[in-house]
């Protein structure tokens, strides 16, 4: 359903400087506000202190209708955090390494002026958005939200490893060189956690990832079963041991989940296939971490330090986003 038509209709712009191409992007939004008959759009540009959280408090006071998040995964995982719960839209305008949500939302990655139409003409959707509370290693605790997933071990690890020049210059395969450099401190964790209201358990993992969706760059379903607006969040645990445990690892993601999984076919020929031990999936709608270490830890791609221990829940239908008009 397209959204209710006010007698002045207006849009927020919070764009990432070091992403975009600002007079791109003024033509563009000047270009579709004009066709969609809207007041002139509000801009607000991020800067290292104020990643767009609070600009998108500030947008949604001035009773916008949408918000354009322009920049990368960082910048929509803050517009979304400071947008939850408000009923503004957030429409993507990708512009990262990554794209994750957009990538979720089956939204074009590289056509800026589809996605900005889309901002003015499109629909509204409510997704669910995950919250995590973290503990630093000196006790403090911070609360965010994300909107694709939460992780610690190895994920994080090669987050905190990848090169930002080789990221800019030859994007999402840049995970490829701090997987390798990632792997050299591959010792397991021991973990404890605790999913909704069942008994504390203990594991040891490499990995463990929270997702509130599953698609990963390259069309790596990590999640299969995950989605966006289920009210739960999916949880993966990467337990390989050796060389063989990682090729288990690596067919069930890339052969099974992102081949097999696409087609009927594909699906009959899965139910001959069993579960390997590598890999441990379960959903909760709250999940909880104690590490026995302190760890690097990621949200939506991007490090956010080391933690030894966090809380996640969802959020059900808190997000609108803005897609295309079906």
């Amino acid at each position: 359903m397209s959204p209710a038509a006010p007698s002045h209709r207006r849009a927020a712009i919070i764009y990432n400087p070091l992403k975009v191409d600002k007079a791109k992007l003024r033509s563009s939004v000047a270009t579709a506000e004009k066709a969609a008959g809207w007041d002139k759009s509000l801009w607000f540009e991020t800067t290292a202190e104020e990643a767009g959280g609070g600009l998108a408090k500030k947008a949604a006071a001035e009773k916008v209708e949408v918000v354009l998040a322009a920049g990368g995964d960082g910048t929509v995982r803050a517009v979304a955090e400071g947008l939850r719960d408000t009923k503004v839209a957030l429409a993507l305008l990708p512009a990262g390494t990554g794209n994750l949500l957009a990538r979720n939302l089956d939204l074009p990655l590289s056509d800026l002026d589809s996605s900005v139409q889309a901002a003015f003409t499109g629909e509204d959707r409510d997704i669910d958005l995950g919250l995590v509370e973290i503990e630093r290693p000196d006790g403090a605790t911070e609360q965010h939200a994300f909107v694709v997933m939460a992780g610690i071990g190895l994920d994080a690890k090669m987050v905190a490893n990848t090169n930002p020049e080789l990221k800019k210059r030859v994007g999402w395969l840049a995970y490829a060189d701090a997987i390798a450099r990632s792997l050299r401190d591959a010792k397991q964790l021991r973990i404890s956690f605790r999913a909704d209201d069942g008994a504390a358990r203990t594991m040891r993992a490499h990995t463990v990832l929270v997702g509130n969706c599953g698609l990963l760059p390259g069309n790596v379903l990590l999640l299969p079963d995950a989605s966006l607006d289920d009210g739960v969040l999916d949880i993966v645990a990467l337990r390989p041991e050796g060389f063989f445990g990682w090729a288990q690892v690596w067919v069930k993601i890339v052969w099974e989940n992102g081949v097999l999984r696409r087609s009927s076919v594909g699906r009959k020929m899965m139910g001959y296939t069993r579960e390997i031990r590598t890999l441990r999936y379960l959903k909760a709608s709250t999940f909880e971490v104690r590490l026995d270490r302190a760890e690097e830890f990621e949200l939506d791609g991007d490090e956010f330090g080391v933690v030894v221990g966090f809380r996640t829940e969802v959020d059900a239908g808190a997000l609108t986003v803005r897609v295309p008009a079906a």
